[in-house]
């Protein structure tokens, strides 16, 4: 017999009574029934029920270990006897009756709890990462991850990409975030960057001739934490194509993420519907527009509409004002809502408020029937049987508007009596902001959310640049590597603000799963797309020579795109925050509490690397 185990702890059925079996694994949890002590025995694989009867020579030993203590057992294997049967566990029809224990590893008293579904503090679980991966929760989270890695990777090369692994010591690249810098001990003075994508390496790959690439590439940011992104350090599903448009891109990567989705849609316990190939494409100023965000969650089905127009020279000032000095007037349908307490409404403004905004104006229409009423005038219709007219109208806003505007705004929006409409009203980027944080929240707040559904969209046409805020300098939007739509001629010819890009964006229930992009693979064109963004020729040249270099000799076009793994594995986990989806995540301030990482450096090894600290000065601390 194996000196640990015969089975794991998931392998035992009813057609094993009868046999001896040696399991090995954690005591999950003890129970006394007076007379019968139970176990219940955890490993990887499972649980099985062990039973230690009065007068067994093991019994003492088994009460005075603690949870989560690592033994061996060996017992017979018996049916458990009627009523008994756990039909929520695979070994529930059998228990093993204890004749031999060895205790592998006796564990202290537990910082947290593995039984159960106790919540502990984010600072316990960190510290003592290794203890909640042992709980359910956390543990399925992790082999779903790995199960999502290989069925990416397995329909990445059933699609005929190929698997290639990139340098992570690598030079210092412009991809929208700080570079965790290395320094070169060999190179005084000198840095690696750890890599924040292999976007160079992958291009360099198709210069190379290898037509598809992939990989699960880490990546490497030092940016601030937030619930859908990890500090430090993530994974994405990198890949790269040659010869192919924006559209072939896309034809590539649909059916494995669409494949991916639903083969784990019922992961957690309910069947979840998938938007099928192709997904939505949306231009991004319609997304704007529409949504308020370039990240809209299809699952709502709230759109956002343009009223400026019905509020110029209009009788509420206010609107038109902003109107007249050249800012727009947003407004979100809310279905249903028009018979809602006033309380309902003030709540909306006083959220607005909370978001550093005026507020929310609304207009309400009551069951009614005022619209109809409106519309049958308008049409010369039979009036409705017992209208009510101009009474069934709410909000500030609605008396001082004409019938004719509030009738065309109704209209725009496709409302009925019943309904409600707010807006969002200022400069355009700040007033479609606000819609499309108000268009989320009503979607919540009225129930309206597709339920169980997967919902995916490409965002595209991308501005190729943007003007900063603080500094009035033209800067890349996006990717600073994408073929600009018209390519040369738009770059000489055009406004910078109203060049496009080929760029794209995957989104999934409102999380941007991914950037990507058909490549600018022509020196000519990179130079002078750098050129604009403030980088002249000379510094485009020595921060990208390598690059550009292989360009010089000839390269295909190409695209492609990377899927966030951490985003994915969070979405089908149904998990609020990525690092419920990472093995060891770090904390909000990009602390490992379990290793002690970041931490000091003997002077001796930074004397080696050349270095000397500029320290800032400790908090509290008195000059001189």
């Amino acid at each position: 017999m194996h000196a640990y185990r015969t089975h794991h702890c998931g392998a035992l059925r009813a057609t094993d009574a009868g046999s001896i079996a040696r399991l090995s694994g954690w005591v999950h949890r003890k129970r006394d029934h007076g007379g019968l002590l139970f176990i219940d025995l955890r490993d990887h694989y499972g649980m099985t029920q062990c039973v230690v009867a009065q007068g067994s020579p093991v019994l003492k030993l088994l009460e005075e270990l603690r949870p989560e203590s690592v033994i061996t057992v060996t017992g017979d294997v018996v049916p458990r006897e009627a009523g008994t049967v756990n039909a929520k566990l695979p070994t529930g029809e059998i228990e093993l009756r204890v004749r031999e224990v060895a205790v592998q590893s006796a564990a202290e008293v537990l910082p947290i709890q593995v039984a159960g579904d106790a919540e502990f503090p984010e600072e316990l679980r960190l510290r003592y990462r290794f203890l909640d991966l042992r709980r359910d929760r956390q543990h399925r989270n992790l082999m779903l991850r790995s199960q999502v890695i290989s069925s990416i990777r397995r329909r990445m090369i059933d699609q005929g990409f190929t698997e290639f692994q990139t340098p992570i010591l690598t030079a210092s690249s412009p991809e929208g975030a700080r570079d965790f810098l290395v320094p070169a001990r060999l190179h005084p003075g000198k840095f690696y960057a750890l890599p924040q994508a292999p976007q160079q390496f992958k291009q360099l790959c198709m210069v190379a001739g290898f037509d598809r690439y992939f990989q699960i590439a880490p990546c490497f940011r030092d940016e601030a934490s937030r619930a859908d992104r990890s500090p430090g350090e993530f994974y994405q599903l990198d890949f790269e194509m040659s010869f192919v448009t924006q559209e072939d891109v896309f034809a590539a990567i649909e059916p494995v993420l669409a494949g991916v989705f639903e083969e784990f849609s019922d992961w957690t316990g309910t069947k979840r519907a998938v938007t099928p190939a192709p997904f939505p494409r949306i231009p991004y100023q319609q997304a704007m527009l529409e949504y308020g965000s370039d990240k809209p969650d299809l699952r709502n089905p709230l759109k956002i509409t343009d009223v400026t127009q019905h509020f110029e020279g209009s009788g509420f000032g206010l609107f038109a004002k902003i109107a007249a000095a050249g800012g727009v007037v947003r407004a979100i349908p809310a279905p249903g809502a028009g018979d809602r307490p006033r309380s309902f409404f003030d709540k909306m403004n006083e959220w607005a408020r909370e978001q550093g905004y005026g507020g929310l104006g609304y207009v309400s229409f009551s069951s009614g029937p005022y619209l109809q009423r409106a519309r049958a005038m308008r049409d010369g219709a039979p009036l409705p049987v017992n209208e009510t007219g101009i009474a069934d109208l709410g909000g500030p806003i609605a008396k001082h508007l004409t019938q004719d505007r509030l009738l065309a705004i109704a209209d725009a929006l496709g409302l009925r009596d019943g309904d409600a409409v707010f807006f969002a009203a200022g400069k355009k980027d700040e007033a479609q902001k606000l819609a499309g944080q108000a268009r989320t929240r009503l979607g919540n707040e009225l129930g309206l959310l597709e339920e169980n559904a997967y919902r995916f969209c490409w965002v595209t046409d991308f501005p190729m640049y943007e003007r900063n805020e603080d500094t009035g300098q033209i800067e890349f939007s996006h990717n600073p590597f994408s073929m600009p739509q018209g390519g040369l001629e738009a770059l000489n010819s055009m406004d910078p603000l109203d060049i496009k890009a080929f760029q794209y964006d995957i989104v999934c229930n409102g999380i941007e799963l991914s950037s990507g992009a058909i490549r600018n693979h022509r020196p000519d064109i990179m130079i002078r797309a750098f050129e604009i963004a403030g980088y002249p020729a000379e510094e485009v040249e020595h921060r990208f020579g390598g690059m550009l270099n292989a360009f010089r000799y000839g390269a295909p076009p190409h695209g492609g795109s990377a899927p966030g793994i951490d985003r994915i594995v969070m979405l089908i986990a149904d998990e609020p925050a990525i690092r419920e989806v990472i093995l060891f995540p770090m904390n909000q301030q990009a602390e490992d509490l379990m290793m002690g990482a970041p931490a000091r450096v003997p002077p001796e090894r930074l004397k080696e690397l050349h270095i000397k600290l500029d320290l800032p000065p400790m908090k509290g601390a008195k000059p001189g």
